[in-house]
C-alpha cells in the first residue's frame, strides 16, 4: 500500500529498530508517525532527536506516546513489580488476562485506547513481545508456589502461610505466558478492526539470535535455559497467532519480519556501563579478605567486598534494547558460527518494502520456512569498522573492553577475562603453549593480586575469582554462578566448585591452565592440517585468523570455544 498521507504507529519506536524504521518512513511522506515507548522519557527523547534530524516535517509530525501495551490503560504507567505487589492491581491483571474478552475488557485496554485515539492505517510493532512475556519467568513463580505448598504440608495450614500461598499463586497466574499472549493478540486484532487499520507488521524474534538448542548463551541457568527456550516458544506461538490473524478476512494485512541474528548497533563509545539504566558499582575483594570455601556458599553477601566508590567505565558498543556489550562480547557473538548480527537499517528496509507490496522473502507469515533474516554481508563488512572504533577508543581512554556480564552468560565473561589474563601475562599463544601450567597459574594469580582495578572489574560484574589454592575465592556482594533459585545458601562440594568454575568463575587453578594450553594446541593442530598452499574460502581458522599465534584475542577465542568445545555453532548462515 501507499504510505503517503497515512498515519503510522510505531510500537517500540524508541528502540534501536523502531527508530531506524521511523527514519526510513520519512521518504514515504506519511501524514504523521506516533512514536511509542514504555517510558515517557524514551518516547519524548526519541521524538526530540527525530525532530532535530528532520526539521522540515514540522513539530506535529512525530507524536510521542508511552506506556505498557500489555495491561489496561489505568495501569500503563505502573511498573510491573508494583502491579504485582498490590493485591488490587494484581487482581485487575488476572481479570484482564484470564476472564472472557468482553467489551469492557477490550475498551479499557491500553492497545485499544491507543489505536482508537489515532486510528492508524499502518502499525509497525517493534516491541520484543516474546522477551517481555517470557522473561517474567514462570518457572521462578512456579517454584515459589511449590515452596509455599511444602510449608503448608509440613507445618499445618496456618493463616499467614495460607496467605503466602495465595499471593504466590496469584503471582503465578499473572505470569502465565499463553493466556497473556492470546489476550494480547485478541485485543490487538479487535482494536485494529474497529479502527480500520490496513496493515500490521511485526518485528519478531527467533528467541536465540538464530541459534539452536545448543546455544551457549544463557542467563545463569541450565543450558539451554528454560527461560530462554520460553522466549523462543512464546515467539513461535506469537507467529502462529499472527499467521491466523493474517488468514482472517476482516483483519489487516499481517506480516512478520523475524531476524535470526543479533541486532546491532546504535553507537560505539566510552563511558559508564549501565545495566537496566543503573551504573555498575565497583567493589574490591583483595586476597587478604578472601572468603573461605567451607560448608555452604551464600549467593548474596553484603559485606563480601568493599565498595570502591567508583563505577565501571569502559569502551562499549550500544545494541539498543539488548544493552551495552564489551569489545570481547561483541567479538564473541559476531564470530562466524555464533549469533553474528544484522543491522537495524536492513530490517527497516525490509519492513518498508513489505508494506509497499514488495516481496523480501523475509515475511514469516507468508512463508514460515526460510523466511528469517539471517546475518548479512553489510553487517560483516561493517564489523571491522566497529572493531576498529572499539580499539581506537580503548587506546584513547587507556582501558580494555573485556566483559560487562550484560550479554550473558557468565561463562562468556569468565572465558574473556581468563583469555585476557593470559594475554597480559604471556603476550601470545605460543608462549602459553610453552609455559608450564603451574607457572601460568602463578603468573595469573600475581596479576590478580597486583592489579586491583582489573580485580574489581571482574568481581563487580558478578564473576568470582577462584584462587590458586583451590580453597579461597574473591567476590563482590552478588555472584552470577550459581544462579539464585529461591535459596541464598547452597552446599559447597568439590563437584559444585568445579561446576561453578566452569560456568562462570575466573579459575586460576593449575587444572584450568592445562585446559587453556590444550585449547591452544587444538587450534594449532587445526591450522597445521590446512595445506600450506591452500588459499580458497574453505578454511576460516587459518594462521592469519589467529595472527600467526603472535597474539591472544579473547573474543575470537571465546567464539571458537563456543563453536567447538560447547558445540554451539549455528547450522545455517
Amino acid at each position: 500500500m501507499d504510505i503517503k498521507n497515512r498515519t503510522v504507529v510505531v510500537l517500540g519506536g524508541g528502540g534501536l529498530v523502531g527508530s531506524a524504521i521511523c527514519r526510513k518512513l520519512i521518504d514515504e511522506q506519511p501524514k504523521r508517525i506516533i512514536v511509542t515507548s514504555l517510558l515517557r522519557s524514551e518516547a519524548e527523547g526519541t521524538v526530540k532527536i527525530l525532530r532535530k534530524e528532520f526539521p522540515r516535517v514540522g513539530k506535529r509530525f512525530f507524536v510521542p506516546w508511552w506506556g505498557n501495551i500489555f495491561v489496561r490503560n489505568d495501569l500503563k504507567d505502573t511498573r510491573r513489580e508494583d502491579i504485582l505487589s498490590n493485591p488490587d492491581t494484581r487482581a485487575m491483571l488476572i481479570e484482564d488476562i484470564l476472564n472472557e474478552l468482553t467489551e469492557p475488557v477490550l475498551k479499557r485496554s491500553t492497545i485499544f485506547q491507543l489505536v482508537h485515539a489515532y486510528k492508524p492505517e499502518v502499525i509497525i510493532d517493534c516491541i520484543n513481545s516474546a522477551t517481555a512475556i517470557a522473561y517474567q519467568d514462570i518457572f521462578q513463580s512456579a517454584r515459589a508456589v511449590l515452596k509455599e505448598i511444602q510449608k503448608t504440608k509440613s507445618g499445618g495450614k496456618k493463616k499467614n502461610e495460607a496467605g503466602s500461598l495465595a499471593n504466590a499463586a496469584e503471582h503465578l497466574l499473572c505470569t502465565l505466558y499463553t493466556p497473556q499472549l492470546i489476550r494480547h493478540v485478541q485485543i490487538l486484532y479487535r482494536s485494529m478492526h474497529a479502527s480500520g487499520t490496513k496493515i500490521y507488521v511485526k518485528i519478531g524474534t527467533s528467541g536465540t539470535g538464530g541459534m539452536g538448542l545448543n546455544i551457549p548463551y544463557t542467563h545463569s541457568e541450565e543450558r539451554p535455559s528454560s527461560v530462554l527456550l520460553s522466549k523462543s516458544a512464546v515467539a513461535g506461538a506469537h507467529t502462529l497467532l499472527l499467521f491466523l490473524m493474517g488468514r482472517t478476512p476482516d483483519a489487516p494485512i499481517t506480516k512478520e519480519i523475524k531476524p535470526a541474528a543479533a541486532i546491532a548497533w546504535k553507537r560505539v563509545a566510552y563511558g559508564e556501563i549501565k545495566k537496566r539504566g543503573k551504573a555498575i558499582e565497583l567493589y574490591d575483594c583483595p586476597p587478604s579478605r578472601a572468603i573461605k570455601l567451607s560448608r555452604t556458599l551464600k549467593l548474596s553477601m553484603k559485606d563480601a567486598a568493599k565498595p570502591t566508590g567508583d563505577t565501571l567505565k569502559s569502551v562499549f558498543i550500544d545494541t539498543g534494547e539488548n544493552g551495552l556489550f564489551s569489545g570481547g562480547e561483541f567479538e564473541a557473538i559476531s564470530t562466524p558460527g555464533q549469533m553474528e548480527f544484522v543491522t537495524p537499517e536492513e530490517i527497516a528496509e525490509s519492513v518498508i518494502y513489505e508494506i509497499k507490496g514488495g516481496n523480501t522473502g523475509h515475511d514469516i507469515i507468508n512463508a514460515l520456512d526460510n523466511a528469517s533474516l539471517s546475518p548479512t554481508y553489510r553487517a560483516g563488512y561493517l564489523f571491522q569498522s566497529a572493531k576498529e572504533q572499539i580499539r581506537r577508543l580503548e587506546e584513547e581512554h587507556g582501558v580494555k573492553s573485556i566483559a560487562f556480564e550484560i550479554l550473558g552468560p557468565p561463562r562468556l565473561s569468565k572465558l574473556l577475562y581468563e583469555a585476557y589474563l593470559l594475554k597480559v601475562c604471556c603476550g601470545d599463544m605460543v608462549t602459553v603453549m610453552k609455559t608450564n601450567p603451574r607457572i601460568l597459574s602463578q603468573k595469573l594469580s600475581k596479576e590478580i593480586r597486583d592489579d586491583g582495578t582489573l580485580r574489581a572489574q571482574i568481581i563487580s560484574i558478578g564473576i568470582p575469582i577462584l584462587l590458586q589454592d583451590r580453597k579461597s575465592f574473591l567476590r563482590a556482594r552478588e555472584i552470577k554462578i550459581p544462579p539464585y533459585h529461591g535459596e541464598n545458601e547452597v552446599p559447597i562440594t568439590s563437584k559444585n566448585i568445579n561446576l561453578w568454575a566452569h560456568d562462570g568463575w575466573v579459575d586460576l587453578r593449575v587444572v584450568n591452565m592445562k585446559r587453556w594450553k590444550n585449547r591452544f594446541q587444538q587450534i594449532q593442530t587445526m591450522v597445521n592440517e590446512i595445506p600450506k598452499n591452500e588459499s580458497s574460502s574453505r578454511h576460516l581458522y587459518t594462521s592469519e585468523y589467529w595472527s600467526n599465534f603472535k597474539d591472544i584475542d579473547p573474543g575470537k577465542l571465546a567464539g571458537w570455544i563456543f563453536n567447538y568445545e560447547e558445540r554451539g555453532m549455528r547450522m545455517k548462515a
